[in-house]
């Protein structure tokens, strides 16, 4: 071997401590990517108990009240659908030409909707036309409609438990 091979070679190679802790360090490391992985799964599967799943709840100030009616039954996951958002004073009467906005998340996974859903059109009665629907996953969802009507604005949250 030349004395410029030789000096390469030696510059190359790790002593047999440098390779041992180097491999600790890997080994250290695939170590705690899998303690996340497991923190996070044993997270994912905590869905509070306590959740309520009615169809037809009050707004977060009680200036509404509102019905959520799903044209399919149970809701489709991986498939685009259409709703019928049913929205009334606390007393009974229908809230006509409101605005809403539509969101949707799953809390446990920090990720919303794979659309963007939205109302399309007022059919009178209280009753809005919710289009676009669409859950990529079953698990814990929590849809959100903040409805605006009159200068009024109030936020009404429905848990879903998707199968």
């Amino acid at each position: 071997m030349s004395t410029v091979q030789e000096a390469q070679f030696t510059k190359n190679s790790k002593s047999p401590r440098e390779r041992w802790i180097r491999l600790g360090i890997v080994g250290v490391l695939i170590v705690l990517a899998v303690a996340a992985v497991a923190c996070s799964m044993m997270q994912m599967g905590d869905v509070p108990a306590d959740l309520d799943y009615s169809t037809t709840r009050s707004s977060e100030q009680n200036m509404y009240r509102v019905t959520i009616k799903p044209d399919a039954n149970p809701i489709p996951i991986n498939q685009i659908h259409t709703w019928i958002l049913h929205v009334e004073t606390p007393d009974g009467k229908p809230v006509e030409n409101a605005q809403i906005t539509v969101n949707g998340d799953m809390p446990q996974h920090g990720h919303g909707l794979p659309t963007k859903p939205q109302v399309t059109e007022y059919l009178g009665n209280g009753d809005y036309r919710v289009e676009g629907m669409k859950f990529q996953m079953g698990g814990w969802w929590v849809m959100d409609f903040t409805v605006n009507h009159n200068g009024a604005s109030d936020k009404v949250s429905f848990n879903l438990n998707l199968k």
